[in-house]
């Protein structure tokens, strides 16, 4: 196990991606001069205001558990931990000196957080290659009660809408693969015969690959003519256990009804099987 902690702003790098949105989307439709701020709404900070705003306050943060996995993910020789999915939940609300004006401001942010449920790649610019993406978006319910909000905040109560991001975090963990173990020889004999008198047999591994080397996943791997079979998992690997030392036909199926045959040697180094691209044609390979 290998941990290096990456360099991580995603939080950050989210709140400028939605003051780029926001400041462009509101500019096209007449709102200049409209301050995006990121500050808790308190009375202190909304006295300072000299112009119109838009509060969007980072209220709740918690682990997206409808979207978690637990399934590690293979990179290569890698095995990287399953990635933490975070739903960021935000207060957003408008602040003009006339009520009209902050219901017009309103509306139109509801607008456009509405109509984007992925923040666009050119908003995100540079910051999508360290924020693992889409990133999805919702305009959701309330986390808690608004009224315990702004007592909590020491602002003025408001309207606000909760618009929910959901970011994904990279773990800073990683698990090297070892020698990958591709045979194995399991020797029986009873435990009242002779010393002489046993059995072996042995176990088959390999892989299925497309002609362009990606690993192709659940192929149909048999025996037929042993009775084994086994199919390939998301890399592409199989294991055939329990397999009679000699000479074996190898027949590979794909879900699309691609076909390979080969002839593999039991005990020997293992098998990588390449599919040659051309469907329900049968081809045989060495």
């Amino acid at each position: 196990m290998i941990v290096e902690v990456p360099l991580n702003t995603a939080i950050a790098d989210l709140d400028e991606s939605l003051r780029s949105l926001l400041r462009a989307d509101l500019r096209r439709h007449g709102f200049d001069g409209v301050e995006i701020s990121f500050d808790a709404p308190s009375r202190e900070w909304s006295g300072k205001l000299t112009g119109p705003a838009v509060n969007l306050f980072l209220y709740d943060v918690r682990e997206a558990r409808d979207r978690a996995t637990s399934s590690p993910e293979p990179r290569g020789d890698v095995l990287l931990p399953p990635p933490l999915r975070l739903a960021l939940t935000y207060a957003v609300t408008a602040w003009t000196k006339a009520v009209e004006d902050e219901h017009r401001l309103l509306s139109q942010v509801l607008a456009i957080l509405f109509s984007h449920a992925r923040l666009p790649e050119d908003v995100l610019g540079e910051r999508a290659s360290a924020m693992r993406g889409p990133i999805e978006t919702a305009v959701g319910r309330p986390r808690e009660d608004k009224a315990d909000f702004w007592n909590a905040v020491g602002g003025q109560y408001k309207a606000s809408i909760d618009y929910v991001v959901q970011i994904v975090i990279e773990s800073g963990t990683r698990f090297e693969r070892g020698p990958e173990v591709r045979t194995r020889t399991i020797r029986m004999r009873r435990s009242d015969g002779r010393a002489t008198a046993v059995e072996e047999l042995h176990g088959l591994g390999g892989t299925v690959h497309d002609a362009q080397g990606e690993p192709v996943t659940q192929a149909w791997i048999a025996l037929p003519d042993v009775g084994a079979w086994a199919a390939s998992d998301h890399a592409g690997r199989f294991r055939l256990p329990r397999v009679a030392p000699g000479t074996h036909r190898m027949l590979v199926r794909t879900i699309g009804g691609e076909e390979v045959e080969a002839t593999v040697t039991v005990p020997g180094a293992g098998v990588d099987v390449v599919l040659p691209g051309t469907p329900k044609r049968r081809r045989s390979a060495a």
